[in-house]
């Protein structure tokens, strides 16, 4: 994971118009104000890297708090109508040409994403079944979503434009300043996420079991859902909707490490999220080059194969050992036949005993005394 990391990092700040050689990454940016590499370098190419790295980290650890919250590997922002609200609230005010300060747009986002998710666990239930979280959370996105294309029907074609590439996710053109605006509800979300972390490890055990060691499972899931929104709405806000970086960065961090438990992976899940949107935004920016695609284009081409393939060996994984752990169990040696079984295989009528009223007699264990056992018997010991 550092190797991928640090190459593709490399890979992000040299490569482009102008090509910058690694070894002259150090120098053009101390050279910044003179060169055009330096420029290039520290205004544009540093900023978006440094903000991809902090989007995939917040969508990872979201992603891992929302499927440990509601103990289902498919919970994910784009299902729960989080992203889709906060989607529609920043694009709201674009279409209705509302002149907003740039400063207002996190708001705006956690506004629309609070209502998506806050609809979803209303038509729950408050999140009473994890499973109809899950399943009202796709009709709320679809909604949400068919709110977007209204709005995108009402817009001109400049706006429509605008939309189109926000709501598909994009880094393209983002400055320092859109840096900048990510690091207070970063301060906010951080110290929430260290809290937050054990209780996700008793919520695996189940509402019942939650609530028996003292967690509130409703209030549990309701707070799970509020730390989600504070880390995926300013992500929304800045660069849009990159999809499905919080569907694959948490099984990531279980493949890697399957033996640890919610509080170790969520920093696993989180840096498996900084990875993914760092390599997704090397094709958006070189695939097409001069012209650049969204990087939640990419994310979505490339993450949702590669997380259902990772569920797929999991669960394979998890079947093979309980297979192993089963054929261990058949394997162990049988009680001989002058030895008492037990089991429930006491229980059951005796092969040899059928007509031979004594056989079931107290006192009686079915074999002669002084003779070897007969062949009935033998067929009841290999049968138990």
């Amino acid at each position: 994971m550092v190797v991928l990391l640090a190459v593709s990092s490399v890979c992000a700040l040299s490569l482009g118009t102008p090509y910058v050689p690694p070894h002259r990454l150090v120098a053009a940016v101390l050279d910044g104000d003179t060169t055009l590499a330096g420029i290039v370098v520290t205004e544009l190419r540093v900023p978006r890297l440094v903000l991809a790295l902090v989007a995939g980290a917040c969508l990872g650890a979201a992603g891992l708090v929302l499927q440990e919250a509601l103990r289902n590997p498919l919970a994910v922002p784009e299902m729960l109508g989080v992203s889709s609200g906060a989607a529609l609230g920043v694009a709201a005010p674009l279409v209705l040409s509302l002149s907003l300060p740039a400063a207002v747009q996190p708001m705006l986002a956690i506004g629309g994403a609070a209502l998506g998710g806050g609809l979803t666990l209303l038509a729950a239930g408050l999140g009473r079944s994890p499973s109809a979280v899950l399943l009202t959370g796709a009709a709320v996105a679809a909604a949400l979503q068919a709110a977007l294309l209204v709005l995108m029907v009402m817009a001109d074609q400049l706006d429509l434009q605008l939309i189109y590439r926000y709501l598909l996710g994009s880094l393209s053109a983002r400055t320092w300043d859109d840096v900048a605006g990510l690091w207070p509800w970063l301060l906010v979300a951080a110290p929430a996420l260290v809290l937050c972390a054990p209780v996700l490890s008793v919520m695996r055990l189940g509402d019942e079991d939650a609530e028996a060691l003292g967690v509130r499972a409703q209030r549990a899931r309701l707070a799970a859902l509020a730390i989600a929104v504070v880390l995926i709405a300013p992500v929304t806000a800045v660069c849009g909707p990159v999809a499905w970086v919080g569907f694959l960065a948490p099984h990531l961090a279980r493949w890697f490490n399957p033996a640890m438990g919610a509080v170790r992976w969520l920093p696993w899940s989180a840096v498996w999220g900084a990875v993914a949107v760092v390599v997704a935004d090397l094709p958006a920016r070189l695939a097409l080059a001069p012209v650049e695609t969204p990087a939640g284009a990419w994310t979505a081409l490339l993450g949702v194969p590669a997380g259902v393939a990772l569920m797929r060996s999991g669960g394979r994984g998890r079947v093979a050992r309980r297979r192993s752990a089963a054929s261990a169990a058949v394997r162990e040696p049988l009680p001989g036949p002058g030895k008492a079984a037990s089991g429930v295989a006491d229980d059951l009528p005796r092969a040899g005993a059928s007509g031979d009223v004594s056989a079931d007699a107290p006192g009686h264990d079915g074999l002669d005394d002084g003779c070897p056992p007969s062949s009935g018997a033998t067929r009841t010991e290999d049968v138990r």
